[in-house]
């Protein structure tokens, strides 16, 4: 008999629940869409922009919306990504309230509630629609007595026009109408969604 290290083996591949036992591309929805490129993201931006300049918001955010290029390559989600979050700053924070209440009427109006949500947490991820976490520092918060209790908020520096800080407020004040309207549920369902944006 051969001499086998038994350590080395994957005793996964011999677990018939795990997921070596089955194809994992059978997760992915049968409904996704054709895959998209920035050429497409660009001219649907286009549009979308002329209908918020036209200040019809509930139009240009569900229009971004219905479009996300779920099966788009990476340039294609992250030009499609900036034009929803310039959406979402363009809409008044007076207005937004209204602006989703009207989006969850419409007929699909979770599923798009559901890929708000997922462009909420992307443009977080990224520093409010910035280039990654440059531009972050930590900053003490402090104790009672001023002392520093080993926790640190990481916080963005005002970089210009704004700065991220100005675009994390935006993104945080429609993530709380969101999930008021919604509940955690839209989170848990962006958080086990293998469909990203």
């Amino acid at each position: 008999m051969a001499n086998i290290n038994y350590r080395t083996l994957n005793v996964d591949a011999y677990d018939p629940e795990s997921s070596y036992s089955f194809d994992l591309t059978t997760l992915q929805p049968s409904s996704l869409p054709a895959p998209s490129t920035s050429g497409e993201s660009a001219q649907i931006a286009t549009q979308v922009r002329q209908l918020l300049r036209a200040g019809d918001s509930l139009g240009a955010l569900s229009s971004a919306l219905e479009t996300a290029p779920l099966a788009g390559d990476e340039q294609a989600k992250q030009v499609h990504a900036t034009t929803v979050i310039e959406v979402l700053q363009g809409i008044r924070q007076s207005d937004a309230s209204r602006v989703l209440n009207e989006m969850l009427k419409q007929p699909g109006g979770n599923a798009l509630a559901d890929t708000l949500m997922k462009y909420i947490y992307r443009a977080m991820g990224s520093g409010a629609g910035g280039s990654g976490s440059r531009g972050m520092s930590p900053q003490s918060t402090g104790g009672v007595d001023g002392v520093g209790r080993g926790f640190s908020q990481i916080q963005a520096r005002n970089t210009g026009e704004g700065g991220s800080g100005q675009a994390m407020s935006v993104l945080l004040s429609w993530h709380e109408k969101l999930v008021e309207l919604v509940g955690v549920g839209g989170i848990v369902r962006v958080m086990s969604d293998r469909r990203t944006v």
